[in-house]
């Protein structure tokens, strides 16, 4: 019984697309994914690619994915990675799928001198809170996820447009206490 574990390619982009679906569906969202094959082939495989991605299989079956791009920290001044999905289908847990796949691209992230690897986890997933502290993980509960989409995502950028187009506010000088 082999696993492998390799990059993907754009051959590989429905299995990915599969792969989404059925964390979104584990995630208790099964009609939450949006996202089609083109998207994925246009941002995961085009001239500038938005991610990379790391497909496992077993026994030459696809068994998971590591869904992941860089981030950068400012006060690091370097970038690091960012796993934005890490899935193994049920029929394969227990292997060391996940673990191979995390240490992939901890690998990954040590080889393009990335001072860390984040991601976030359900604060309901036990089993993967257990897995990601046995992997020596370190919680940030002090640091809140924040988000903004949809219409609250639109006014957001109206108001930035609303704000380029009002002349200038001039600076006013900076009154020094000698």
């Amino acid at each position: 019984m082999a696993t492998t574990i390799r990059p993907a390619t754009p051959a590989d982009v429905p299995q990915i697309l599969t792969f989404i679906r059925a964390l979104a569906a584990y995630e208790h969202e099964p009609d939450a994914v949006t996202a089609t094959e083109a998207d994925l082939l246009r941002d995961g495989f085009g001239a500038n690619p938005f991610y990379s991605c790391m497909i496992a299989e077993h026994n030459g079956q696809p068994a998971g994915f590591a869904f992941y791009f860089y981030n950068y920290s400012t006060w690091k001044g370097r970038p690091g990675l960012y796993l934005e999905d890490i899935f193994v289908n049920p029929e394969f847990r227990g292997l060391g799928i996940g673990r191979a796949l995390l240490q992939q691209v901890a690998a990954i992230a040590v080889q393009k001198n990335c001072p860390r690897l984040q991601w976030e986890v359900l604060d309901w997933n036990t089993p993967a809170i257990e897995f990601y502290r046995a992997m020596g993980a370190e919680f940030l509960d002090e640091w809140r996820n924040v988000r903004v989409t949809g219409e609250a995502l639109s006014r957001l950028a109206g108001a930035a447009e609303r704000n380029l187009d009002a002349p200038a506010i001039p600076a006013k000088k900076a009154e020094v206490a000698l």
